[in-house]
């Protein structure tokens, strides 16, 4: 279990997030949905260890990741970042990095790395790229690249920041029924999500951020029932006939 509590971080003396409390457990896909501004991005960051937090806030399955070692840490956690720069590099030399934290004293990859980052290439559909520079390649492909990139480390907890930014609607769907299939194996799934519909569609629970504090923390049906969108984001939020996706709907 990732158990965050009673988390407060920033930037320099500027506090972002307040008094945050909440689990992902093994197997279960949580969005984090917000306003601009409200604190989403710092609340990742802070639960990967990018920012200095308290002692005893983030918790990875009973340990207080301030106790791990970064490359401990790397072994249970694996962070998908929103902005990057793409390395100068193909797409096997990106997945085989994955298993950076893994690397012996001598500094080279063993067979058993380079057969685990194989496998998630194949997996992620990506065999006939592996020799392509990344640059060279869709915005989908570069996404799934990462995904690969995450699992060849081998965690638990897989946390992302809007994983379907600036792709099309088929990739962004693409990229979703991956990440539930993760969950569904057993993945810890904690992402950032800007587009609501896809939030709620394919998410176990919906942890709603307003000015750095979560305002509700629920299955996507309780907060639909509830006032809270309304409230936040000035729409509603309903199932189309079919029951499966949801729509957006102006007031």
């Amino acid at each position: 279990m990732l158990r965050v509590t009673n988390l407060s971080a920033g930037y320099g003396k500027n506090t972002v997030i307040s008094d945050v409390s909440f689990s992902v457990f093994q197997g279960s896909f949580v969005s984090i949905i917000g306003k601009n501004g409200s604190g989403k991005s710092t609340l990742i960051k802070a639960i990967a260890g990018l920012l200095d937090i308290s002692d005893s806030t983030v918790f990875i399955d009973g340990t207080d990741i301030k106790t791990l070692k970064r490359n401990d840490f790397a072994k249970k956690v694996s962070l998908l970042s929103q902005i990057r720069n793409l390395p100068d590099m193909t797409v096997e030399q990106l997945v085989l990095h994955g298993r950076f934290p893994y690397i012996s004293n001598y500094g080279k990859y063993s067979k058993t790395d380079k057969e685990i980052a194989e496998n998630m290439i194949l997996k992620m559909g990506l065999s006939d790229f592996k020799e392509r520079p990344l640059k060279t390649l869709s915005g989908g492909q570069i996404q799934k690249s990462y995904i690969a990139l995450a699992l060849t480390q081998s965690t638990d907890y897989i946390l992302l920041d809007e994983p379907t930014t600036f792709l099309d609607i088929s990739h962004q769907i693409s990229i979703m029924n991956i990440l539930k299939g993760l969950s569904e194996n057993g993945k810890g799934i904690l992402a950032v999500m800007h587009d609501l519909p896809l939030a709620f569609n394919f998410s176990d629970y919906i942890l709603v951020l307003d000015e750095g504090r979560i305002v509700s923390f629920d299955t996507p049906e309780n907060i639909i029932k509830s006032d809270i969108i309304s409230k936040l984001f000035g729409i509603d939020i309903k199932r189309n006939d079919e029951g499966v996706y949801f729509s957006l709907i102006e007031k």
